[in-house]
Formats: structure tokens, sequence, C-alpha cells
């Protein structure tokens, strides 16, 4: 029992230890120019302490719920300030923590010469923050608190770079995307108060498990917004006109996971609804393939990036469908580490080549930069699921599962075929940027000895070979995976994804010496992404706009204004007028009416007594 003492107060004093540098916004601190390395150790110590409850949560394996602050009293609903420290936020805390400070480190390297550095850190760790709260939240409000948290957060530092248009636009569409999906979010918090009468996930998980689709729809909606599923997608590659860091935080390690996060919380009432998993399955692998589409073509090495996450969020959506929401979590982990360090590779790149994000201009690097290209092919490795580095401790756990699964076959289908592309557009950025010759300007020093930049991946890097067993290892067992199947089937993603990288391969040696070919249709698909965003963010905005418009100008400009009153008026005038007058201008009318009022006034008044 001692020991769960120290559990909680371990878990407290982590959670506690980060707040210490936003206090520290009002002293002389924060102006300091050590205040990066200050957020920075924080962080670590903070990873420290957290491996500390963890630990006794992996030898115990009891869950504990901290509830301390009785916050308000609603009528029946009682709202306190409590702590969920179960499975799945004793194994996230600290991958979070871990990539946090290594991202805050190789930060210090990418930022040094921004003048509000300290901002950025301040805001980064706010970020770290709000994510640990929604991690952490045993009630739908505190969750929601999380929620909303990384939503401004998000916003704030894509928009970091505020002078340039494309960074205020992607900030902008970050928010209002999440806003759509916060909108679910609120629906299923306003529905289980209506009918349950709680916010507490343990009351909320005791009820009989009929007609919860509405909420579970909500939800649903609230993770496609947050986790950039296909409808509200198109955010997360704008998302990379923030700095670096930025998206190696928040757009493909914490923030985007949350709204996965959300649904695996909720798996004790998804399990039973048929529905929601269906819609959550399809969604998933259309999400997963849609967006592995999308990054074939793309030429901007953040973009390419941007897209496997969105695939494998979709990935981990197809999971929580064919219901095996630990594997989904497991993924969230072991993905943390090798995608935060690929964007963190790709930042590096960008920073030697000045700030040039076109594969298309780079190329030959593996001899300029060794420590960078040897960390973004063991990224890309693990990206694609190579057995026994860290992504194919979940990925393949995850395929294997869906193709033993009996349900849709056309959304598994369409998942395999998303994971061979996987292997591709990884191939297309280690072709592009570190093979070949070198296509960028030859002024350029290149320069990667830097002990911040250095140290940061190389923690990244030996997460993303060893974190996977580890994990796996460690961890308490949950829902038992398929554990007999033919060996055709073991060997299905494996297979799948080579033949990806070989085709890959195959295509971008054959396609370099050959003349230029005008795009076909299919490239041009994939290209413009679909057409997805030109056609929501232009088309409708241009039809409403017009129709708008017409409308204003046709009711109030020439029905309201003109026909109704003006026009209206002077018309009844005139018919009036014309209707009424006899005028015609006629000198025999005059002298006529002359003559009939003279004949009246004298025959009415000549009157004889």
């Amino acid at each position: 029992m001692k020991v769960m003492n120290l559990f909680t107060s371990s878990m407290l004093m982590t959670l506690f230890m980060l707040t210490i540098p936003i206090m520290m916004t009002n002293t002389t601190m924060y102006t300091n120019k050590l205040y990066p390395q200050y957020v920075k150790t924080t962080i670590s110590y903070a990873f420290i302490i957290s491996l500390i409850p963890t630990t006794v949560f992996l030898y115990s394996g009891q869950d504990t719920m901290i509830s301390n602050w009785h916050w308000i009293t609603i009528q029946t609903m009682k709202l306190s300030l409590s702590f969920k420290l179960d499975y799945f936020s004793m194994t996230f805390m600290p991958v979070a923590l871990f990539v946090t400070w290594s991202i805050m480190e190789f930060s210090m390297w990418y930022m040094h010469s921004d003048p509000y550095i300290n901002r950025f850190f301040k805001y980064l760790l706010l970020f770290l923050i709000t994510m640990m709260i929604l991690v952490t939240a045993n009630n739908m409000f505190q969750l929601f608190i999380g929620w909303e948290g990384v939503g401004i957060m998000s916003f704030l530092l894509i928009g970091w770079w505020y002078g340039r248009t494309d960074a205020n636009t992607a900030a902008l569409q970050a928010i209002l995307y999440n806003r759509i999906g916060d909108v679910g979010f609120i629906l299923a918090m306003a529905w289980f108060l209506i009918n349950l009468n709680t916010w507490d996930l343990q009351q909320i998980f005791m009820i009989n498990h009929e007609n919860l689709t509405m909420p579970l729809m909500g939800l649903m909606l609230a993770a496609t917004g947050k986790s950039a599923q296909f409808g509200l997608h198109p955010w997360l590659p704008s998302a990379m006109e923030g700095p670096t860091p930025v998206s190696a935080l928040l757009h493909s390690s914490t923030m985007v996971v949350a709204g996965v996060f959300l649904l695996i919380r909720f798996h004790p009432l998804m399990e039973h609804n048929k529905t929601m998993q269906t819609t959550t399955l399809c969604l998933g692998a259309i999400t997963t393939l849609f967006t592995a589409i999308c990054a074939l073509t793309q030429n901007d090495i953040k973009k390419i990036v941007a897209f496997s996450t969105s695939s494998q969020l979709g990935l981990m959506i197809v999971t929580i469908g064919i219901n095996q929401p630990y594997l989904a979590f497991l993924h969230i982990c072991t993905h943390a580490f090798f995608k935060a360090m690929l964007f963190m590779c790709s930042g590096s790149i960008i920073h030697s080549l000045n700030d040039e994000q076109d594969i298309r201009k780079m190329g030959g690097l593996f001899k300029a930069l060794p420590f960078t290209t040897t960390s973004l092919i063991v990224g890309s490795l693990a990206l694609t699921g190579m057995p026994f580095l860290t992504g194919f401790y979940s990925k393949d756990l995850i395929i294997e599962t869906a193709n033993t699964s009996y349900t849709n076959a056309w959304a598994l289908l369409m998942t395999l075929v998303a994971t061979s592309m996987t292997a591709a557009y990884s191939t297309r950025i280690m072709f592009f940027a570190l093979l070949g010759q070198p296509r960028f300007n030859p002024i350029i020093t290149i320069n990667e000895n830097n002990p911040l930049l250095i140290n940061s991946i190389k923690r990244l890097l030996f997460g993303s070979i060893f974190a996977g067993f580890l994990i796996s290892n460690n961890i308490t067992p949950t829902t038992t995976p398929q554990m007999t199947m033919p060996h055709y089937l073991k060997m299905t993603a494996l297979t799948v994804t080579i033949l990806g990288f070989i085709l890959a391969l195959e295509l971008n040696l054959m396609m370099q010496s050959l003349k230029f070919k005008y795009p076909s249709n299919l490239f041009k698909f994939s290209n413009m992404l679909g057409y997805f965003p030109t056609i929501i963010h232009r088309l409708v905005p241009m039809t409403n706009l017009l129709m708008s418009q017409k409308s204003a100008s046709t009711l109030l400009d020439t029905i309201w204004l003109e026909k109704i009153m003006p026009k209206s008026i002077s018309h009844f005038q005139m018919k009036s007028s014309t209707i009424i007058s006899t005028q015609k201008g006629l000198i025999k009318l005059y002298f006529m009416s002359f003559m009939l009022t003279l004949t009246i006034s004298l025959l009415a008044l000549n009157f004889h007594e």
C-alpha cells in the first residue's frame, strides 16, 4: 500500500513540475536567455519522475484515481478535479514526456535565432500541460479543458510566424476544422448529462449499452476533427506552415492522437455497438488510403510526413473499428517515437539547406549529413513496419488482427493497399533527399554537428529501435490478439511492405532518366490532394457568396427598396391621376365645363319664393 502512496504523489509531482516554468512568466527568469534550457531540463526531470509511477503500475497492474478538489455541485451532479491513472494515461505520459523532452532540445537548436524563443518554449510547455490534462482526465469536463487547450495551443503555434499569410490561413483552418469536431464532443457531453446525469467516466461506463449511437457519433465526429480523418483532414498538411518543432510535437506524436485517444478512452461503450464499429472501420480505411495516395506525389518533405501521420491515424482508427483499442494505443505510443524523429530529421535537412523544403531540390545528402541520413532511414523503416524496429510491434499486430478479423473485407483491403503505399512514399523521401546527386545550391554550408541536434535525434533513434520491444514486453497484457494463423497471413504485412519498397525504388530509378512527361489524371488527383481542399475551400464559399449576393440584391435592392416603396407609390400616383383627371387640353372642354358650372349654379341658386 505504501507503494501506491508513492504512485499518486510522484504522479502529481510530475504534473506539478511542468507548471513551474509557466509560473515563472512574471519573473526575470522569463526574460533570461537560459529559459529554454530551464524548460527542457524541467521536462527531462518530469520524465524521470513519471517513470516511478509507471514502473509501479507495471508491477502492480492497479488503476488509481485521484479525486481531490471538489469544484462545483450543479443540482445533483458533482464536478471534482479527478485524475484517472490507468493503463492508458500511465503508459502515454512517459512516452509523451520523453518525446517532448527531445523536441524541446531540438527546438533550442532550430529556433535559436528567433527573438521570441522564450515565448515559443512557453507555448510548447503549455501545450504539453494541456495534453497531460487530457490524458489523465477522469471526467468529461476536465477532458474537454485539455481538448480545447491543445486546440488553442495548436492555433498559436501554427501561426507562430504570423507575418506569413499561409501561416495565418493554416492556423485558422486548424481551429475551424477542430471547432466542427468540438460540436460533436459537446453533443456527447450534453447527451451524457441529460441521460446519465454525470460526466464521470466510471459512471458513464456502468450504464446498459443500448441506443448509444448518438453520443458515440458525437465522439466520432470529435475524433475526426482532432485526428484529421477523411472529411476534416485538410488542416493537418496545412499545419506544416508552423515551425518544424511544432510539427514534430503537435502534428505527429501528441495532439493529433488525442482524437484516437478519446475513442480508446470510451472503448467500453463502443465494444457493444456494431454500428459505430463499422462506421469507425470504414472511416479509418478511407482516411488511411486517401492520405497515402496524397502522400505519393507531394514535393514538400514536411507535407509527405504529415500525410503519413494522417495515414497512420487512419490505421489506428481502423484498429479501434475492429475492436482492438489496446493495439491502437500501442501504435500511438510506438508511432510517437519515429514520427517525431522523422520530422526532426526533415527539420535538420531544411535548416541545413537554407530553409528549402522541396525534395526535388535536395539529393546526395547521405555524404553531407550522415547522422540525419541514418536517423531518417531508420525512422522510415520503423514507419513501414520493418521487423524488430519499433513500428513492427504495433503495425504488424494491427495488420495481422485485421487479416484474421471477419469484418468488412473492403476496408481491410484498403488498409493493406495503404500499407504498401507507406513503403512507397518513404522510399520516395529517402531516394530524393538522400541518394543520387546533389541538386541544391553549391554555396550552402551544411553542418549538423550541434550537440542539441545530435542528442535529441539520437534519443529518439534509440526509441525508434528499442521502444516497441520494451513497451510490448513490459506492458500488462490486455485484449489478446489472434495467436494462430497460417504462414502466408503472418507474412502479408511484410510482403506488402517490401512490395511497396521495390515498386517505389524501381519507379524512381526508371523515372529519373526519362524525359518530362505531362502529368496523368491519377497524378493530378494525388498531387491536388484529391481535389478536396479546392472543392471545399473554394467552391462551397464561392457558391454561398454568389447565392447570398444574388438573393441580397434581388430581395433587398430590387424588390424591397424599389418595387415595394418608391416605385409602387409613384406608379400608384400616376395611375390614379390618369384615371381621375379628365384634362385633355381641348378648349371646347374648358368652355363646356364653364357652361355646365354656370348652368348648374344658376339653376341651383335661382329659386323663387
